[in-house]
C-alpha cells in the first residue's frame, strides 16, 4: 500500500524491484503516475511526484503529464516501464462541475505529449528516467518540470544528516538550503542557481545512514527551437522544501534555466517564460541512486562511476610551462636587491622579497645547463642568505610554515606557544581580536551586521593547522608533549563532517570550505604516520575527498572552467564577494603543494580516486587562467593602478585571484605561479618514476 498521502489513488500499482532499490508506481484517479522509492529494508526515501508537469503562462493551474496505461520492457540488463503521457486539459476536468459555466481556458487540448521511460538496472541501486516530450501548441510556459523528487515525504520529512549540491550548498543537520547562515540576501537565495555554478551535476541528501542522489547531464539541451535560446536543465534544490512549504526536501530539474544572475531562483517564470512551438522537443534525463553513508560518500561514488575528466593540458605542455615560469622568475619577477615579486603595491612602493618556490630550486638544480636555471641558482643563493638572517619570534614561527625551528630550544618555545592556545578539550578556538586578527574584515562585518564567527568557537581548519605544526616540531625534536597536544586536537575533530574554518579572515567561520578540507587531509595523514591510528587515515581520506564538492568536474559548451574550484560556499564579509559565483584556484594548489612538502602522495593513499589526474587537472586549470586573462577578460577591483602594469606585461605568467562562473570573466589581484610550479614538478616527478 502506498504511503504518499497527497495524491489521489486510482486503485492500480506496479513495482520495479531488483533487491537493491524498489520503485512502486501508482495511478491517480486521472492517470499514471507517481512513484515511491524505497531502500531494500523498506524505508521510503522519496516520492517521484509526477511524470512531468507544466504551467502555461496564461493559466494559473499547473498541468501534470499522465498516462492511461504502461508497457513493460524488461531485458537481461534491466527492468523498465514506459508511459505515453499527455498534459492534462484543465478545461476538460471542469466539465459538468460548478466551475464549467464561468471558467474557460484557451487551452482546449493537451499542450505537451511524450514518453517517459523508467528503467532499473538489475544489479545497481539506481533508477534511470528518460523523459521525451513534444509541444502541441505555440505558447509560453512559465515552467516545465521533469524529474521532481520529494525526499522524505511521508517518511522522515525534512530531517537530514546532511545534503550537498556541489559548488552551491553543503548543509548539516537542520540547516536550510538558501539559508542566510553564510550569506545575506539577495545572495542567500540559491534554490535555482545558475546551472554553471554547480560544480558537479548531482544533488544529494543523506538521512539515517542512507543517501539519495539525483544526477543529470548539465549540458543536455533540454529544449530549443530554430535560432531561439537554448535551455539546459535547471537544477532545483530546497532542503527543506520551502518552495511548497512542506515537510520534505526537493531535488528536481526544470526549464527555463537561469541565463544570468538576474534570472536565478525563478521556480515559476511568467516574466521570462519558455517560448514553445508546435512539435518542439523538451528532454530530461536523470539518474536516481540510493547508497549508504553521508552525502560526501554518495558524491564520491558518483565521481568513481563517472571517472575524472581529462585535464586541459597534458604533461608535455606543462613541462613547457615550467620552463616558461623559470624564465619569468629569472627575468620579469626578479627585483634586484630585494628578491622576487611583481608590482602590485601602489606606484613607488618597494616590492619583492627573498621567498621563492622550493620546487623551482629543485628544477633549476636539475637543469643547470639552462641559462635561466644557472642564473636562478645564483639569485636563490642570495635569497637564502637573506632568509637566514631574518629572525622570527616564537609567536611568528608558531603559524604553519615549511620551516622548522633551527634548535631544540627554539622548538620548545614555539611548541609551548601553540600549546598555550589549546583548550582542555583539545580544541583550538577562534580569537578574532587576538592571534586571528590578520585582516579587519570580520571586525568590520560584526560592526555593521553581525559576527562571521564568535570568539571561543572551534572549527576544523583552526584546529588541524596547529596540530600539524605540533606534529612537525614534536617529531623532529622528539618532544612528547607536543605530540600529545597534536593527538588531542586530532581526536577532538574526529566527529566533524564538513570542512570549516579556512578563509576565517574574511568568511563565516563555519561555512563549507575547500582550504580546510585540504589542510585536514594533510594533517590527518601526518597524524596517521605519527601515531599509526587507522581512524586518522580514514579521516584523511574523507577530507581529501571533500575537495570533490568544490571542484568543477564538467564545463559548459561555451566557457572553459574544467577543474576550476570554489574556495568556500559563502560570501566574504557577508556581502562583498560571492564565492558560489566565483572560482579561486590558489587554495587547492596550495593544499597539494603542502602535501608535497609533507611527503604525501594522495594517488598512492586513496586509490579509488585518481588524485594524480585531479592534481594535474587543477594545475592545468591555473595555467589556463594565466593564458585566458590575456584576452581582455580581466580587470582589477581594489587595485586599479595595476591595470597599467597589466597592459605593460608586468604580470605575465601570473594568474588572477578569481573567475566568474557565469560571465567567464577574471578579476582581482594577480598571484605569482609558485604553487603552479610546485604542482607541475610533482606531476613530472611522478611521470618520470613510472
Amino acid at each position: 500500500m502506498h504511503q504518499y498521502k497527497n495524491a489521489s489513488y486510482g486503485g492500480e500499482s506496479v513495482t520495479l524491484d531488483n533487491g537493491l532499490i524498489r520503485l512502486d508506481m501508482h495511478k491517480r484517479i486521472c492517470g499514471w503516475g507517481w512513484g515511491e522509492i524505497y531502500t531494500p529494508d523498506g524505508k521510503l526515501m522519496a516520492v517521484l511526484d509526477h511524470l512531468g508537469e507544466m504551467l502555461m503562462r496564461d493559466q494559473e493551474i499547473p498541468m501534470r503529464l499522465e498516462a492511461e496505461g504502461y508497457t513493460r520492457e524488461d531485458t537481461d540488463e534491466e527492468k523498465a516501464l514506459v508511459f505515453d503521457v499527455n498534459a492534462c486539459v484543465v478545461q476538460d476536468k471542469l466539465k459538468n462541475t460548478s466551475f464549467d459555466p464561468w471558467i474557460h481556458y484557451a487551452f482546449g487540448e493537451s499542450c505537451l505529449r511524450g514518453r517517459v521511460k523508467i528503467s532499473m538496472p538489475r544489479d545497481k541501486a539506481k533508477i534511470q528516467l528518460t523523459m521525451r516530450y513534444q509541444s502541441n501548441v505555440n505558447g509560453y510556459a512559465a515552467y516545465i518540470r521533469g524529474p521532481w523528487l520529494k525526499v522524505g515525504q511521508d517518511s522522515f520529512g525534512a530531517a537530514k544528516d546532511d545534503a550537498i549540491l556541489p559548488g552551491v550548498e553543503w548543509l548539516v543537520g537542520d540547516e536550510w538550503s538558501s539559508g542566510s547562515d553564510w550569506f545575506k540576501d539577495p545572495w542567500a537565495l540559491r534554490v535555482c542557481p545558475h546551472p554553471q555554478k554547480v560544480t558537479c551535476p548531482a544533488m544529494i541528501l543523506s538521512q539515517g545512514g542512507d543517501t539519495i542522489r539525483l544526477s543529470y547531464d548539465p549540458k543536455q539541451m533540454a529544449t530549443g527551437w530554430f535560432n531561439n535560446a537554448r535551455h539546459v536543465p535547471q537544477p532545483v534544490f530546497a532542503a527543506p522544501n520551502f518552495i511548497d512549504r512542506q515537510n520534505n526536501s526537493i531535488l528536481g530539474l526544470m526549464i527555463p534555466a537561469a541565463i544570468d544572475d538576474n534570472h536565478e531562483n525563478l521556480v515559476r517564470s511568467p516574466q521570462f517564460p519558455v517560448e514553445l512551438h508546435k512539435d518542439q522537443m523538451v528532454n530530461f534525463d536523470c539518474e536516481i541512486a540510493l547508497g549508504k553513508g553521508r552525502s560526501l560518500d554518495a558524491l564520491t561514488e558518483y565521481v568513481k562511476e563517472k571517472g575524472l575528466p581529462e585535464p586541459s593540458y597534458g604533461k608535455e605542455e606543462l613541462k613547457e610551462q615550467l620552463k616558461r615560469f623559470a624564465h619569468l622568475y629569472n627575468t620579469l619577477y626578479w627585483v634586484g636587491g630585494r628578491g622576487f615579486g611583481v608590482p602590485q603595491s601602489k606606484p613607488g612602493t618597494p616590492y619583492g622579497g627573498p621567498g621563492y618556490p622550493k620546487a623551482l630550486k629543485q628544477y633549476a638544480m636539475e637543469h643547470r645547463d639552462d641559462p635561466d636555471c644557472a642564473d636562478l641558482l645564483a639569485k636563490m643563493a642570495w635569497c637564502d642568505g637573506q632568509l637566514a638572517g631574518m629572525e622570527q619570534t616564537p609567536e611568528q614561527m608558531a603559524a604553519y610554515s615549511g620551516r622548522l625551528p633551527a634548535t631544540r630550544e627554539k622548538a620548545e618555545q614555539v611548541g609551548d606557544v601553540i600549546l598555550s592556545w589549546q583548550k582542555e578539550s583539545g580544541a583550538f578556538t577562534f580569537e578574532p581580536d587576538g592571534r586571528h586578527y590578520t585582516k579587519d574584515d570580520f571586525v568590520v562585518a560584526r560592526s555593521f551586521i553581525e559576527p562571521m564567527g564568535n570568539a571561543g568557537e572551534a572549527a576544523l581548519d583552526i584546529c588541524v593547522m596547529p596540530a600539524l605544526r605540533l606534529m612537525q616540531i614534536g617529531t623532529e625534536y622528539g618532544i612528547d608533549r607536543f605530540l600529545a597536544g597534536a593527538k588531542k586536537a586530532l581526536d577532538y575533530c574526529l566527529t566533524m563532517t564538513r570542512p570549516e574554518g579556512g578563509d576565517y579572515w574574511e568568511c563565516p567561520l563555519h561555512s563549507p570550505n575547500l582550504y580546510a578540507g585540504g589542510h585536514a587531509a594533510n594533517a590527518y595523514m601526518v597524524g596517521y604516520r605519527t601515531f599509526g591510528d587507522e581512524k586518522y587515515k580514514e579521516a584523511a581520506v574523507y577530507w581529501i575527498r571533500s575537495l570533490l564538492g568544490f571542484t568543477h568536474l564538467w564545463e559548459p559548451r561555451e566557457n572553459s572552467m574544467l577543474y576550476n574550484t570554489k574556495p568556500c560556499l559563502c560570501s566574504s564579509d557577508w556581502y562583498f564577494a560571492n564565492w558560489v559565483r566565483d572560482h579561486v584556484q590558489w587554495e587547492v594548489l596550495s593544499s597539494f603543494e603542502q602535501a608535497r612538502d609533507l611527503g604525501i602522495e594522495w594517488a598512492d593513499i586513496d586509490k579509488e580516486i585518481d588524485w594524480a589526474k585531479f592534481r594535474q587537472g587543477v594545475t592545468a586549470a591555473a595555467v589556463r587562467w594565466t593564458i585566458q586573462c590575456k584576452n581582455g577578460q580581466w580587470l582589477p577591483h581594489n587595485l586599479p593602478w595595476t591595470y597599467d602594469e597589466y597592459v605593460k606585461g608586468s604580470f605575465d605568467g601570473c594568474y588572477p585571484d578569481t573567475h566568474n562562473s557565469v560571465t567567464d570573466l577574471y578579476g582581482g589581484a594577480f598571484i605569482m605561479p609558485a604553487s603552479i610550479i610546485s604542482n607541475i614538478v610533482t606531476i613530472l616527478e611522478r611521470e618520470d618514476a613510472k
